[in-house]
């Protein structure tokens, strides 16, 4: 990076924020769901949207866990859209209907976002561990639609999906839906456990990706998007993006129900407790996210023309797999 982010930001863009690791799923790859640690009653959480607005955050996006499983999220979010921060979540769909998808409109969510990691519904069910999820998913995207509140799609990219992906995008389309995230597999939680059923092999993953970004290039009328840095060391894609490498740590950071700080979800490295440590301490100073900001090529990456761009990959999968975010991503096909 030419500047330090800390130059550029006084705070993160984004905070993820999971109010809650509970959920009514048992996902295959779920980073989660093994998790737990007290909540935070209503009131706190107000408190934290307050110390966010006084950092001028601009959005928060709610995940989990699930976020409708929190019976005060309606007022949460209403507190925070009130407060002038942009608010959107994500869901595994099962609690959105009609009377939910206007009670989110009516709070504020800009966005919702829908998991859907399959077009064909008994995989889909089958990954989330949830028979009638795929229905209810597809079910939420339509109560959605109906109301006119903006939804996105979310997509994990496992060995269940990955050479039929054009499927979902085609789901996403027949369904109204704007944008698509094809995210890449994390190998955290669940995900680390599952993971030689589940994830891709380096040059499965590059094969992928080569398609993927033709089919971005080719689309019309659904923007697809992706979170993985190592997808810069192919030809042909021209993300601008603010910063090279993993975003996390630098554009956006991670609440935990208990108000812990992390550089994001799948990193469980608590950098401060935003209800009581002094909050620019921790965005300008922490060890771990500076650390994180300026990594260092080690490994193969060490002499790789296409480290100044991607940075080693995926911070938190490295992290996942080795214990040292400083490690080339073990999805690196190079």
């Amino acid at each position: 990076m030419a500047e330090k982010i800390t130059d550029l930001f006084s705070a993160p863009l984004t905070f993820n924020w999971t109010l809650s690791f509970r959920c009514n799923f048992s996902c295959s790859h779920c980073y989660s769901r093994e998790e737990q640690v007290e909540e935070l009653a209503t009131a706190d959480i107000l408190r934290i949207i307050d110390v966010l607005a006084e950092k001028q955050v601009p959005f928060i996006n709610f995940g989990g866990g699930e976020p409708l499983i929190r019976e005060d999220l309606f007022e949460i979010a209403s507190y925070a859209t009130g407060k002038g921060l942009n608010v959107s979540m994500n869901s595994n769909g099962w609690l959105v209907d009609e009377a939910a998808a206007a009670e989110l409109k009516r709070c504020g969510f800009k966005s919702v976002g829908i998991s859907i990691d399959s077009a064909a519904a008994a995989l889909h069910d089958d990954f989330r561990c949830m028979p009638g999820s795929f229905e209810r998913a597809v079910g939420a995207l339509e109560a959605l639609r109906k109301v006119g509140l903006k939804s996105t799609m979310s997509s994990v990219i496992s060995r269940i999906n990955h050479l039929n992906f054009q499927d979902l995008l085609q789901l996403a389309r027949d369904r109204g839906v704007g944008q698509v995230y094809l995210h890449n597999f994390k190998c955290s939680g669940r995900g680390f456990k599952n993971r030689e059923e589940l994830d891709l092999s380096p040059e499965e993953w590059k094969a992928f990706y080569v398609e993927a970004l033709k089919a971005k290039q080719e689309a019309r009328n659904l923007l697809i998007s992706f979170d993985d840095p190592i997808i810069a060391s192919l030809p042909g894609y021209e993300e601008n993006s603010l910063v090279n490498g993993s975003s996390c740590g630098k554009l956006s950071l991670n609440l935990r129900p208990n108000g812990d700080i992390t550089p994001c979800g799948f990193i469980p490295l608590v950098v401060g407790n935003i209800l009581r440590d002094d909050f620019d301490s921790i965005w300008y100073d922490s060890p771990v996210l500076n650390r994180m900001r300026n990594k260092e090529a080690t490994g193969k990456c060490v002499g790789c023309g296409a480290f100044e761009q991607c940075l080693g990959g995926c911070t938190a999968r490295s992290f996942a797999t080795t214990g040292d975010f400083s490690q080339p991503d073990p999805h690196c096909w190079k």
